[in-house]
């Protein structure tokens, strides 16, 4: 298939409220995620690595940090030759109301898709984690003659309930789609495994309108593409087919995470500083990029130890560009840009984001830290729960996550 038949669109208006407070100054997509990264850039590198140019993000939630991200590092596509990444926030053509639901964000912009005139459009959710070649799901559309293909991913039965799931047969025709049941069918053969929706949809462009131009009609619909477009088109018997996801990421294991809860976006950055990550960011011939932050190299100083074990290092960590490890200790953590980590300072197990100031002698474990945030001199966090619970929210397994710029005293 040819790329430049192709529209594709970025759902990243998302709250995230699981994310709280991570999304409580950002929407999901716009949060920090592996030191440098932003959690949108895996699905902008997705598109730009399988040859896909004309990309639009819809925006809505609190979106400035996302259009500034955008902005600054994914500008380079050259305009003149019809290529771009757009943020697109609600314009009110159909109506005085905010995006209402997926579906409703795709027809509110129909004018774009008509004036792009592709041959089919594809969808994308902007809050997952994975590498994926879209050509070869675009392909295998085009080859079925699909209405509408689905992206799917093999997860345990036991897991299905927190998913939308695909009821596929031999031939991957979808029969039934079922969100979050309790009783999920199988996979054709693999009995203990089922199909749940990645939330990626290539449609056919006159399939799409159609489609969305009745659900916009429909007052008793969500607008929601997993909750209604995609039943009904199977209901009607269009040619409604799955695609079993391929993993770009080259690990013996297929890598896709959903990182809506706190507890999973930290046990999908503690992925990274593993001996051999399940996620690999150091392949060349599938490059994640982002906007890069112009600060120096990082810096650990008292190589040699003074009196008292300060000594700064960081061990089993990544460590981003302008931070100071200052006497300091970082074990299994990962430090964004410009990061400071003072004398006898320990920091274990936690992901703190871009310009946290750590004072002389806190201690620091399992803790996710947002932008801008100053732990005073001595302070504890992560080894006493019930003290922690009183200042911060605290998971359910234990993970303490600080707001951005929360001021401690």
């Amino acid at each position: 298939m040819n790329p430049d038949r192709v529209l594709t669109m970025i759902m990243s208006g998302g709250r995230g409220e699981r994310l709280d407070p991570l999304t409580r100054e950002r929407a999901k997509p716009a949060v920090p995620f592996g030191g440098i990264y932003r959690i949108i850039d895996f699905t902008l590198s997705n598109c730009i690595n399988s040859g896909l140019r004309r990309i639009v993000l819809l925006t809505q939630y609190k979106s400035e940090s996302l259009d500034r991200h955008v902005r600054g590092g994914w500008q380079f596509l050259p305009g003149p030759l019809g290529e771009y990444v757009e943020c697109r926030p609600p314009q009110q053509r159909v109506g005085e109301h905010w995006y209402l639901g997926t579906a409703d964000a795709v027809f509110q912009n129909l004018y774009s898709v008509r004036h792009e005139n592709p041959e089919h459009v594809l969808i994308l959710a902007g809050d997952h984690i994975y590498k994926m070649d879209y050509r070869l799901m675009l392909g295998f559309h085009e080859e079925r003659g699909a209405a509408l293909t689905v992206g799917a991913v093999e997860i345990p039965r036991a897991a299905a309930q927190g998913y939308g799931i695909i009821d596929a047969d031999a031939e991957s025709r979808v029969t039934r789609f079922l969100e979050k049941p309790k009783d999920p069918p199988s996979i054709p053969g693999q009995p203990g495994m089922c199909f749940a929706s990645m939330g990626i949809y290539v449609f056919r462009a006159p399939a799409l309108i159609e489609a969305l131009e009745a659900d916009s009609a429909n007052d008793a619909s969500s607008h929601d593409f997993g909750k209604d477009i995609l039943p009904r088109l199977v209901a009607a018997k269009q040619p409604v087919f799955a695609y079993n996801f391929v993993d770009a990421n080259r690990k013996e294991a297929k890598y896709w995470r959903d990182v809506g809860t706190l507890d999973a976006f930290y046990a999908a950055n503690m992925d990274l500083v593993s001996v051999n990550p399940v996620l690999n960011l150091y392949d060349a011939s599938w490059p994640i990029r982002t906007y890069q932050v112009q600060a120096p190299p990082p810096k650990f100083v008292f190589a040699q130890e003074m009196p008292g074990g300060r000594v700064g290092l960081a061990l089993d960590s990544l460590v981003s560009q302008g931070c100071i490890v200052s006497g300091g200790r970082v074990q299994n953590s990962i430090l964004s840009a410009n990061v400071r980590i003072n004398s006898y300072a320990l920091v274990q197990d936690s992901i703190l984001f871009e310009g946290v100031q750590v004072g002389r002698y806190a201690r620091i474990r399992r803790a996710i830290i947002d932008k801008d945030v100053r732990i005073p001199e001595g302070m504890q966090i992560g080894y006493d729960p019930a003290e922690d619970r009183k200042r911060f929210f605290v998971t359910e397994s234990g993970i303490v996550a600080i707001s951005k710029g929360e001021v401690i005293a």
